[in-house]
């Protein structure tokens, strides 16, 4: 928020903010305009829950009817817990993702070829059994993989300062619920808390959300509203992050604006019939800061996933996510499933120059520019 200077944004009544990702301990802060720097070891979290309770407050206070998008810092690398809560995992031990050892592959011991199949000697090509991708087997020993997460951190050891790192997180959204409960707002007020992406700790060896694997597409997202729906109930239904304003703005009765591709929700937490979406599509672009992860499209529905790789000599993915939900065994060979997948290949392309996207990007790498994402590019 805010791009590279922090500056407030249009749209917004009252803004804070802070330059790129800010700082956990004594953050500089934009408020309206004007720079506030904070000292004697203010945590950045707690800062921007009590200023969003504040906000609220004033808002009850003057009668007034309010929306607030409360995004925190926590848990963006470098990840620092608050002090309270450095060290309360350092004993817990880790679960090892069941994709963690797939990706393992040593390409200086290549398999023997049998000339008469042109195969491994032992009936497996170079991809190896799980015919895992060459790039995510190189990308193990990147800084976004395990093998040398975070440029040699000891991934396990980020793992643990991650979640110490979200316990504040957890906190904040406890004192808003508090809140709103106690200023009586609590069966009227729309609250969704979500993350901005997925992100992976070791499942087929990386670390990060550039990638269509499950833990960096799927984000978390929980909706409360009691006197809306009845809650304790899990939607099946593919939400999208592009679905979050038009059902915000359904909530209060405004219509969408036209250019919004997302869809109100609210039927679907309200147990309603409705027609949705039965695949949601990805596309990631090759970025200069981050080399490491090809241009990637992918489509996925309730069962299937499909991705396929631009730019590199590699295989493509395809996973029966019923049958297969860790995403452990690449079926892009198996015969049975080619039907299915050139069919979701097609609707791919379909989707693709429906939206520009064959169109890829040549994206800047000198800064500074207009765009806040090449930052540090060069």
């Amino acid at each position: 928020m805010g791009n590279d200077s922090g500056a407030p944004q249009p749209g917004f009544h009252h803004w804070e903010g802070f330059k790129g990702q800010g700082e956990y301990y004594n953050p500089r802060i934009n408020t309206n305009g004007t720079w506030v720097q904070y000292e004697d070891s203010t945590y950045v979290t707690d800062l921007l829950t009590e200023h969003a309770i504040d906000f609220m407050k004033q808002q009850v206070e003057n009668d007034q009817q309010f929306f607030v998008y409360l995004s925190h810092k926590g848990v963006h690398d470098n990840f620092s817990p608050a002090k309270r809560h450095k060290g309360i995992y350092q004993d817990k031990d880790l679960v090892i993702p069941p994709s963690y050892e797939i990706a393992k592959y040593d390409l200086k011991k290549l398999p023997s070829i049998d000339p008469a199949t042109g195969k491994a000697a032992a009936g497996k090509d170079y991809y190896g059994e799980n015919m895992t991708p060459d790039w995510v087997k190189h990308q193990r020993e990147s800084w976004h993989g395990v093998d040398y997460s975070y440029h040699g951190r000891p991934w396990d050891i980020q793992v643990r300062n991650y979640c110490e790192t979200l316990r504040s997180v957890d906190e904040s959204i406890g004192s808003v619920l508090d809140y709103l409960k106690e200023a009586g707002l609590d069966e009227n007020t729309l609250v969704i808390y979500m993350g901005d992406n997925g992100f992976a700790w070791g499942e087929h060896g990386l670390i990060d959300k550039r990638h269509f694997y499950e833990e960096s597409v799927r984000v978390p997202m929980l909706v409360r509203a009691p006197g809306l729906f009845e809650g304790g109930k899990v939607i099946e239904e593919m939400v999208q992050n592009v679905d979050i304003a038009p059902t915000i703005l359904d909530y209060i009765g405004v219509e969408k604006a036209p250019q919004m591709v997302g869809y109100s929700y609210i039927p679907l937490l309200k147990g309603q019939p409705t027609d949705w979406r039965e695949c949601i599509f990805y596309e990631y672009y090759w970025e200069h800061e981050f080399p490491q992860t090809p241009t990637m499209h992918g489509v996925r529905t309730d069962r299937y996933k499909y991705i396929r790789y631009h730019g590199i000599w590699d295989t493509n993915e395809f996973f029966d996510l019923q049958a297969d939900p860790g995403e452990t065994m690449n079926l892009i060979a198996s015969p049975e499933h080619q039907e299915i997948i050139q069919q979701l290949n097609h609707e791919l392309y379909n989707w693709l120059e429906g939206t520009d996207g064959m169109n890829i990007p040549l994206k800047r790498t000198e800064w500074p520019h207009h765009d806040h994402r090449n930052r540090g590019n060069y």
